[in-house]
C-alpha cells in the first residue's frame, strides 16, 4: 500500500524523517512531499534516501522529465491518485489554513485538493498559534470534511514555551495511518510455509525427547499472514492449539517427519517461516518395548538433519527463508552465527530466559537479524509479534541498500544524522 507523506515547513520536520521509518516497518511503499519552507529544515535527499523514491518539492520541478514520465504540471494528480493515504507531519498553522481555505498554491495543498485518499494530520505549532480561534476555526472545518486530526502533545516546544503544540510521536502517527487503511491485504498472491510447535524424538513406545514449544508462534504467524490476504500451509507438531481458519495443516511428530513434509511443500511457497522448535537429537536406538527402570542409563543420541539449512541450499528464485533461534545468552552474537551457517535470508532471536515471554507464553519478545540488521522487537502479544515479523519479512523484498549521490561533506552529514538508525542507513557514495 502506498502512503504519501506531506511534510511542510516546522522545527519538527525532522521527526519526519522517523515517521517514515515507522511506515516502511509496516511494509507500506512511502513517497514523500515537501513544501519549500520545509527544505530549510531538512534536506529532500534526505527523504530519498529513506524512501528510496524522488522526493517532490515543487509545482515546477523538471527533474521528472525524460521517457515515460509525466509532465510535472499535472504530477499532483498522478500522486493524488497513486496515494492510498495522504498524512501531513508536522501540519503547520499555514498548512492547515491552506487546506481549510482550499488555496492551492504549492506542491502539497495541490495534491490535498486533488486526493480522494484518506488525509490526516498531524498538528506542531507554538502553543498561542495552536489555541488561536482561526487556528481550532480551520481544524473544525477539516474535521467536518473528514480529515482526521492527530492531537499535538503538551509539553516544551522548540519556542521555549510549555503548552499544546508538539507533534504528536511519529509511532502514534503510523498507528492512525494503519487505522485509516484498515485491513492489510499485502501478502495477497504470496504462499507461506510455516512451521510450529515442537517434535518429539521417541525413546520406547511410550517416551520420548520433546522440548516445551506450544506452536503459539508459529500458529500467530500463520494467522497472520492467512489474514493479510496469503495462502498458509502450516506444518505442525503436536500441540493443543486449534489451527486458525482457512489454513492447511499438516501435523507431523518427529524431526524427520519435518522434514519431509517441508521439503515436500517448499516449492509451492514463496515465503519459508521455520519457527518450529525442532530436536537437535535423536536416539540411535528405539526400543520395540517399554524401557524398564533397572537403574542409570545412557542414551546415546545422534545428530538430526538440519532442516533450515537444507531449505536455504534448496531455495528457488526469489523465495525468502525465515529462521528462528532460541536463546538464552549472547542472543545477537548466536543469532548472527546461525544466520551466516544457515544461509537464510533472516533469523528470529526469541529470548527463552525470561519468565514473561517465550515457550509456552502469550508474549513474546525478539531481536529481527540479518546480515546488515538487528531490529529489537519489545514485548508484545506473539499475534503482534507475528505482524512485526511479516512487516519486516516483506521489507526483505525491496533492495537491500539504496545508493545515493551525494556531492558534498555536509550532504552527507545530513542523511547520517537525520535518516534511521545504523541499520537503516543507506550506503553513501562520494
Amino acid at each position: 500500500m502506498r502512503v504519501t507523506v506531506g511534510v511542510s515547513g516546522g522545527i519538527a520536520a525532522y521527526k519526519a524523517a522517523e515517521l517514515v521509518r515507522e511506515l516502511q516497518r509496516q511494509a507500506l511503499e512511502v513517497h514523500v512531499v515537501m513544501t519549500e519552507a520545509a527544505c530549510k529544515f531538512v534536506q529532500p535527499l534526505t527523504f530519498a534516501a529513506l524512501s528510496g523514491y524522488k522526493v517532490i518539492t515543487g509545482l515546477w520541478d523538471d527533474s521528472n522529465s525524460g521517457p515515460g514520465s509525466y509532465d510535472s504540471s499535472i504530477e499532483h494528480i498522478a500522486e493524488a491518485q497513486a496515494a492510498q493515504a495522504l498524512v501531513v507531519a508536522p501540519a503547520t498553522a499555514d498548512i492547515l489554513a491552506r487546506f481549510a481555505h482550499g488555496i492551492a498554491d504549492n506542491f502539497l495543498t495541490t495534491m490535498y485538493l486533488a486526493t480522494k485518499a484518506p488525509v490526516l494530520v498531524a498538528p506542531a505549532m507554538n502553543v498561542n498559534m495552536w489555541e488561536h480561534p482561526a487556528t481550532q476555526a480551520n481544524l473544525q472545518i477539516l474535521r467536518e470534511r473528514g480529515v482526521r486530526v492527530i492531537e499535538p502533545g503538551v509539553g516544551d516546544l522548540a519556542c521555549g514555551m510549555v503548552g499544546a503544540g508538539r507533534m504528536a510521536e511519529p509511532a502514534a502517527i503510523a498507528e492512525a495511518v494503519l487505522t485509516v487503511l484498515g485491513p492489510r491485504h499485502d501478502l495477497a498472491g504470496e504462499t507461506v510455509l510455516v512451521t510450529a510447535g515442537g517434535t518429539r524424538e521417541a525413546l520406547d513406545p511410550v517416551r520420548f525427547i520433546g522440548n516445551r514449544s506450544s506452536g503459539k508462534m508459529g500458529y500467530a504467524i500463520a494467522e497472520a499472514a492467512q489474514s493479510r490476504g496469503a495462502k498458509v500451509i502450516l506444518i505442525s507438531g503436536p500441540s493443543a492449539l486449534y489451527p486458525p481458519s482457512n489454513v492447511e495443516v499438516v501435523k507431523v511428530t518427529t524431526a524427520e517427519q519435518m522434514r519431509n513434509a517441508v521439503l515436500d511443500r517448499m516449492s509451492e511457497a514463496t515465503i519459508v517461516i521455520k519457527s518450529a522448535a525442532v530436536a537437535d537429537y535423536r536416539p540411535v536406538v528405539v526400543s520395540d518395548q517399554k524401557l524398564k527402570r533397572t537403574g542409570p542409563m545412557t542414551i546415546e543420541l545422534a545428530p538430526t538433519e538440519d532442516i533450515l539449512a537444507e531449505v536455504a541450499r534448496r531455495r528457488h528464485a526469489g523465495q525468502l527463508i525465515i529462521g528462528f533461534a532460541a536463546e538464552t545468552e549472547n542472543r545477537v552474537e548466536n543469532g548472527r552465527a546461525k544466520l551466516l551457517r544457515k544461509g537464510a535470508d533472516a533469523i528470529v532471536i526469541n529470548d527463552v530466559s525470561g519468565d514473561r515471554t517465550g515457550i509456552d507464553s502469550d508474549l513474546n519478545a525478539a531481536t529481527f537479524l540479518t546480515t546488515s540488521t538487528a531490529i529489537e522487537m519489545p514485548e508484545m502479544s506473539k499475534r503482534k509479534l507475528a505482524d512485526r515479523i511479516l512487516d519486516e519479512t516483506l521489507i526483505l523484498r525491496r533492495p537491500k541498500h539504496l545508493i545515493v549521490e551525494v556531492d558534498s561533506v555536509s550532504a552527507q552529514d545530513e542523511i547520517l544524522q537525520q535518516s534511521a538508525t545504523p541499520a537503516r542507513r543507506p550506503i553513501i557514495v562520494e
